[in-house]
């Protein structure tokens, strides 16, 4: 039930948040594909480095 309640409550937040401040919404939507970005490259250096 709690569980429910908080993916519901993000959700709407999700929401309100990208309507409200579309600006905002975009630079951390940003933010996190280049973190994920910066993750995969570093996975890729990494195994690179244990085939060379």
């Amino acid at each position: 039930m709690v569980k429910k309640i908080l993916t519901w409550g993000s959700v709407a937040f999700l929401i309100f948040f990208v309507a409200y401040r579309p600006d905002a919404a975009a630079n951390v939507f940003k933010s996190l594909g280049g973190g994920l970005v910066d993750i995969a490259q570093g996975f890729g250096d990494f195994f690179t480095g244990l085939v060379s």
